[in-house]
């Protein structure tokens, strides 16, 4: 019976003080630091950490891990550029509009496809082949966007932030593969 008591009373002494003893709370803090530090060199670290914390793997991932979460997101943000872009093209009566609608359409599924490439070049370390890949999908979208600033039509609202987000998530790619 007293041993009972022993183990009763150590439980209830030191069960509070598990996470600090066993390191099970540093873990998780230690993932969010980890996410933190590698989007602290963005210039919007705040969409960066909303990114990956938006993936429920975000706390198990590495470095490389984080990449790939940032790649991730840019590529869901290219699907919904090209969806947007479809769309707009299928209600535009002016053929040069429609066209441009569609080129960007077009570069936009190539930058998803550029962007899952990236993923792979992550996981076997060829960073500079990673970067290349983040840009040759960002050129899409930089190219997107002068068309319709040459031709003084204005693109709707959403789809310049939706634009404006993945010029940063690319930027944010490009800090975070840097730094390895």
């Amino acid at each position: 019976m007293a041993s009972f008591i022993h183990r009763a009373l150590f439980l209830v002494l030191f069960s509070p003080l598990s996470p600090i003893l066993f390191g099970t709370h540093s873990h998780v803090q230690a993932d969010d630091n980890l996410i933190k530090l590698q989007c602290r060199n963005s210039e919007t670290p705040a969409l960066c950490i909303q990114c990956i914390n938006s993936d429920p793997g975000a706390p198990q991932a590495d470095k490389v891990g984080i990449a790939a979460i940032v790649i991730h997101c840019l590529r869901s943000h290219s699907r919904i550029l090209a969806s947007n872009m479809t769309k707009m093209a299928s209600r535009e009566d002016d053929e040069k509009l429609r066209s441009a609608y569609q080129s960007c359409s077009k570069g936009f599924l190539k930058a998803v496809k550029y962007l899952s490439k990236v993923v792979s070049v992550l996981k076997m370390g060829d960073y500079d082949k990673a970067n290349a890949g983040v840009m040759s999908a960002l050129k899409h979208e930089l190219s997107c966007g002068a068309t319709f600033e040459e031709s003084k039509r204005k693109l709707p609202g959403l789809v310049v932030y939706e634009m404006r987000v993945y010029e940063a998530l690319s930027e944010a790619a490009f800090r975070i593969i840097d730094r390895f």
